[in-house]
């Protein structure tokens, strides 16, 4: 019975030694290998669904740009009649 026991506590230090050691490191002359692919039509459609609202939000700006420069020159020509001053924007 003590023989069996011996043998048993052997093989379970035994493996649990070899469950301890590191990992061997892959060979330094070998690049890993890419883990990404490509992206092919059918990949871009999330992109797509993202890049959307932002381009529309980037067309609306130039709308809003142009109509507060409007805004703004409109303003400054009824300040200067105002005044009495022909400035000329």
């Amino acid at each position: 019975m003590k023989t069996a026991c011996r043998v048993v506590a052997l093989l379970a230090l035994a493996t649990l030694a070899t469950g301890c050691r590191a990992p061997e490191p892959p060979p330094k002359d070998q690049p890993p290998e890419p883990q990404a692919t490509a992206a092919t039509g059918a990949d871009t459609e999330l992109r797509d669904a993202m890049q959307a609202p932002l381009q529309k939000a980037q067309g609306v700006e130039a709308q809003v740009q142009a109509a507060a420069d409007a805004a703004k020159d409109a303003a400054d020509a009824a300040d200067a009649a105002a005044i009495g001053n022909d400035v000329a924007p």
